[in-house]
């Protein structure tokens, strides 16, 4: 009797062990965040006990930017994307618009847009580099504009900088106080340039443009021309037939620091002489440089996403 009661004790003392062991096998713990599911009690009626994942692996790649893009409105896809049986995508605003949502790239007609998860994957994960200056995020691809946007608000509310928008290959007039250091110029993509005023003295005005980028681009991206007219008497004008003016034609640099930036400390800077300046409007005291500014992309905006 005592020797069978001494049995069960030494049995009882170890089943605590035993389970622990079972618990421990149950959930097991792989390199590089992978962690492996097993089922407690064995054979095909076991629970499971143990929740699988997969760690996030990231990489930096080269895409065409065009498979971002729906062909149909060229705007960045957003979720839901779609795409009919032959393959074309179509971006959601776009699909609403077409009669049965049917594709027109089909040539039997047959093909209709379905929602397709796996373009949502793709752009709802293509993230790229913040172009504003000093931001080191990287943001959705569809979202950059938005993000871009919120650069413009900043600099005026908080650091109480000047912002005029720019529209590309047209000629956009600034009328710039001399006494104002730094303006921001918001391109039609939301691209941040900034131009700087300083003296050279004997009242002679420096003016500089630079691209402003987190990262700051090896070669340029834009074309700069600014120019400021001489105004003179029209009668002036008619005798000889031709205006004096100042003029600066360059391959506009990027800055990843644009806040150190001094206009006549750039390669290339527009230099106004004083008797091109005008009094500013309401304030005879004051002196404005007339300028008159195009910018032009000289390439795709951005050819590396990640």
């Amino acid at each position: 009797m005592q020797g069978a009661a001494a049995a069960a004790e030494r049995r009882s003392r170890a089943s605590p062990d035993k389970a622990d062991e079972s618990s421990k096998k149950a959930r097991l713990d792989l390199p590089d965040g992978h962690m492996k599911q097993e089922a407690a009690g064995g054979g095909d009626g076991g629970s499971i006990i143990g929740a699988a994942y997969i760690q996030r692996v990231e990489l930096a790649v080269r895409i065409d930017k065009q498979v971002l893009h729906c062909p149909l409105c060229t705007l960045p896809f957003k979720p839901p994307v779609f795409q009919c049986k032959a393959g074309h995508p179509a971006c959601s605003g776009c699909v609403a618009l077409l009669p049965f949502r049917q594709c027109k790239a089909c040539v039997d007609g047959g093909g209709f847009f379905d929602p397709c998860p796996t373009l949502d994957a793709l752009v709802s994960s293509t993230r790229i580099g913040c172009p504003n200056v000093g931001c080191q995020w990287y943001v959705t691809y569809h979202e950059v504009t938005e993000h871009q946007k919120a650069l413009a608000g900043h600099l005026r509310t908080v650091h109480l900088v000047p912002v005029r928008a720019v529209q590309y290959g047209k000629v956009n007039k600034l009328q710039l106080p001399v006494s104002t250091m730094r303006l921001v110029l918001l391109g039609d993509d939301n691209c941040v340039f900034l131009k700087t005023v300083g003296a050279l003295g004997a009242g002679v005005t420096a003016v500089s443009v630079v691209c402003a980028r987190a990262r700051a681009a090896r070669r340029p991206r834009f074309t700069c021309k600014m120019w400021v007219n001489l105004e003179t008497p029209p009668a002036a004008v008619a005798n000889c037939g031709k205006e004096d003016v100042v003029l600066v034609d360059m391959q506009m640099r990027s800055s990843s620091s644009p806040g150190a930036v001094v206009a006549a400390g750039e390669p290339t800077f527009l230099t106004v002489p004083p008797m091109y300046l005008v009094p500013a409007a309401g304030d005879g005291a004051s002196m404005e440089v007339p300028l008159h500014i195009r910018i032009d992309k000289l390439s795709p905006w951005s050819d590396a996403l990640v």
